[in-house]
């Protein structure tokens, strides 16, 4: 589902200058890997309204240019940048977007550094009312949580030509139902950075730093510190601080987990740090801290 669908797009390069031709044109390096699925591999397509898809690795030179297509092409990049030319903006497109590109538009889209890599996934849909929505959402790029999810089932679909009919078929509902759920009414940056925060708190081993909580938000560090005075009364950075620590407060309850080992659990190599971070935020040691729950439990 799309769980963030601020349109992202916005043009890289303030001097920019539209292509003047458009043309259909299509260009891989050798070390590019591309694998296909069609309607005459994979038939259950069809009942899904999609026309074709792909799953790409892309390096060493990619480059694909389209004047007009009856399809609308979605792009889901897992890895690396790829970057999109329309004619009026050029935008990258980064881990965890979507780009729409609706039928009957031009575009090229290409590695966005020629060292650079690429993984994304791409699908093409019939211009049919199912996906009337996309059509609405014009030439856009959107936060897509669920990029690796889209390449995952891809891959598991991939896998299946030749295969098993009733497990295609399972693998297509799943795809259509992510791309069924966008949403046309863009959330706010509030939204954005509350449910970015969620998910840091899910995954508080990472080493998360303000510069990616700010790029999987899409804002400026900045805006993120903004947002996050708003929200929280806190910078970004202190927010990150509060979550580890309230949540090493809750496993300090779990006497068989060791302090060394809550460090590490929280995202903290040197428990030495884990404990000073501890004392400032509580005004105790998590050992102290500890020790008053056994004895509030006691008496």
């Amino acid at each position: 589902m799309y769980k963030e669908s601020k349109n992202l797009f916005k043009s890289v390069i303030s001097d920019f200058i539209p292509p003047s031709v458009w043309r259909d044109f299509v260009y891989l390096s050798s070390e590019c890997r591309e694998r296909f699925l069609t309607v005459s591999d994979i038939p259950e397509l069809i009942t899904q309204q999609f026309f074709m898809a792909g799953l790409a690795e892309l390096q060493g030179g990619y480059l694909v240019e389209r004047d007009s297509v009856d399809v609308h092409t979605l792009l889901f990049t897992v890895e690396g940048e790829g970057k999109l030319t329309t004619a009026t903006s050029e935008v990258i497109l980064k881990q965890n977007s979507l780009c729409v590109l609706p039928a009957k538009t031009p575009f090229r889209f290409e590695l966005n550094r020629p060292d650079g890599n690429w993984k994304m996934a791409w699908v093409l849909l019939s211009d049919t009312v199912k996906w009337k929505q996309i059509a609405t959402l014009g030439q856009s790029v959107v936060p897509f949580s669920d990029s690796e999810v889209i390449w995952a089932l891809m891959t598991l679909l991939h896998s299946e030509i030749d295969g098993r009919p009733a497990y295609r078929k399972l693998l297509c509902s799943e795809m259509s139902s992510l791309l069924t759920g966008v949403e046309a009414t863009p959330l706010t940056s509030s939204a954005r950075v509350q449910a970015l925060f969620n998910e840091v708190g899910a995954q508080l081993h990472l080493r998360w730093t303000v510069k990616q909580i700010a790029e999987k938000a899409f804002l400026s560090e900045e805006q993120l510190n903004r947002v996050c005075k708003t929200l929280y009364a806190s910078s970004p950075q202190k927010k990150l601080i509060a979550l580890r620590m309230q949540k090493a407060a809750d496993l300090l309850h779990n006497k068989e987990w060791s302090i060394t080992m809550i460090a590490q659990r929280l995202g903290y190599k040197d428990p030495y740090n884990f404990t000073h971070r501890f004392k400032a935020f509580y005004g105790c040691s998590p050992r102290d801290y500890r020790k008053t729950i056994i004895q509030q439990r006691e008496s």
